[in-house]
């Protein structure tokens, strides 16, 4: 599609108006009309002493136009949002498609809800999430009840507060979905030792420099990729080296994942409860066996159900599940089966996540790109989780949207009463520093009494890492550069 954009320079907002309609259409901005099919006009124009904003679509045949007076004489947030509107109700009529989130595209909602709502009340935050955003009330109430939630944990940051994530980018295959910087063990097995090696370095620098600043671990996050693809042997020396490098004595949280259910087995349970992990996420996507083929998954719903069996023996009290809405050759009924068949299983939490077709997926390399059918059914699949979820007790509390996903949708992380994901929270509110190692692991610095973040950014992928290790411990000594600035106590 071909952007026109005059009268103002919302090129940002306009674009990701667009891609509510046409995610994977290539757009092309301009500024300046030229008419044509496959064509919108977004104008902010003046007429006398009033602002309009006007929107003009040509698309497949169709043609729409849509015009909204602006009370803003300052070309500010209300004449952006305007131009938004009208895009948006122009290619909502051509296309026949209606976003239950409006024309509201960012990756936090609940947090700008929240603040919505401590500056003018909530009353006042659901009508601007209604006329300003268009959202529909239950995406609304999502955000309400993920705001409240969110609150009571980020409510525990303290200004030394920070969290620790490592990254064990390996996984037993790709999924097709995926778009992470994993290798499957098979392919990479001969690089692994070599990249544990270095990453207990970087584990060691790194917590160095948090002692030295006197920072408090408050959740940390083994992530991957799949850490428990690697041998029992050497999980338990990364989780040792974690254990030797960092001061767990204020820590809240401590999760690794054990994300494919075949790569979970009593020796690898037993190394992960050691170690003092207080949740593990094991995560089957679906629990129907033609999906989890579909995608590139090599375990089965029965190994999943073993694997969750054994991780209770072990004695952990807290799992987490993961499921995703959307998948290749999966159903709304199917969808249904796998909520009431991990409800069985009586996990702690379950996130819900929508599928997101991002350009590295192999899904996205072969050219099977989802149509709109997937989103619509997509849509009753977390709609389903959310009703069904709730009824059983587990409520929203943490909430992110990305780019590209079917029906514009949400990934939302449900849990009982006290078993909330801190690190998740933290990740998504972007509370406090997070401290990352490991290959494609970016460390996000957080003022302590303000809002500036800066990142520092490891190479992605492992063999860069090992190759070009020398630079990644010279970037991490900018963490004591930034805390120069911000001192996390005052003198």
């Amino acid at each position: 599609m071909q952007l026109c954009n005059v009268g103002h320079g919302f090129d940002y907002e306009t674009e990701k108006v667009a891609r509510i309609f046409l995610p994977y259409e290539k757009i092309n901005i301009i500024h300046g009309y030229m008419p044509g099919d496959n064509t919108a006009l977004c104008a902010l124009e003046r007429k006398g002493e009033t602002l309009y904003a006007r929107a003009e679509v040509c698309l497949a045949g169709k043609k729409e136009t849509f015009t909204e007076r602006v009370a803003d004489t300052e070309n500010g947030k209300k004449s952006e949002l305007a131009v938004a509107r009208c895009l948006y109700n122009c290619l909502s009529a051509v296309t026949g498609y209606k976003s239950s989130w409006g024309i509201l595209t960012g990756i936090r909602p609940a947090k700008l809800f929240s603040a919505l709502a401590d500056s003018s009340g909530v009353t006042a935050a659901k009508d601007i999430f209604k006329n300003d955003y268009l959202c529909e009330a239950g995406k609304t109430d999502l955000c309400l009840k993920c705001a409240e939630s969110e609150k009571k944990i980020t409510g525990l940051n303290t200004p030394a507060s920070f969290s620790l994530y490592v990254s064990v980018p390996f996984c037993p295959s790709r999924c097709s979905y995926c778009s992470f910087v994993s290798h499957s063990v098979e392919q990479a097995k001969g690089i692994i030792p070599d990249y544990l090696r270095l990453l207990k370095k970087e584990l060691m620098f790194t917590g160095e420099i948090a002692k030295r600043l006197g920072l408090r671990l408050e959740t940390v996050y083994i992530g991957g990729g799949t850490p428990t693809s690697v041998k029992a042997e050497q999980l338990n020396e990364l989780l040792s080296s974690v254990r030797e490098n960092f001061d767990f004595s204020s820590v809240r949280e401590f999760t690794v994942e054990a994300g494919r259910p075949d790569t979970v087995d009593r020796e690898k349970l037993g190394v992960i409860k050691s170690a003092g992990a207080t949740r593990i996420s094991i995560n089957p996507q679906s629990m129907d066996d033609a999906v989890l083929k579909n995608i590139g998954r090599r375990h089965t719903s029965k190994q999943m159900t073993e694997a969750f069996y054994l991780a209770r023996e072990a004695g952990f009290d807290n799992i987490n599940t993961d499921l995703i809405a959307g998948l290749d050759g999966d159903t709304f009924e199917g969808f249904k089966d796998s909520i009431k068949r991990i409800l069985a299983l009586s996990p702690e939490s379950v996130t819900v996540h929508s599928l997101s077709v991002k350009r590295a997926s192999n899904i996205t390399r072969r050219g099977e790109m989802p149509d709109e059918s997937t989103g619509c059914i997509a849509g009753k699949m977390v709609d389903f989780a959310r009703e069904t979820l709730q009824k059983s007790g587990l409520l929203p509390y943490y909430m992110y949207r990305q780019s590209k996903t079917v029906g514009n949708l949400e990934n939302v992380g449900y849990a009982k009463p006290g078993f909330e994901g801190l690190y998740n929270v933290y990740i998504m509110d972007e509370t406090h520093t997070v401290l990352a190692c490991g290959a494609s692991a970016v460390t996000k610095l957080k003022e302590p009494r303000g809002n500036n973040i800066e990142r520092i950014f490891n190479f992605k992928y492992p063999y860069e890492y090992i190759n070009r290790f020398s630079e990644i411990i010279s970037r991490k000594e900018g963490i004591e550069d930034y805390y120069g600035k911000y001192p996390v106590f005052d003198k």
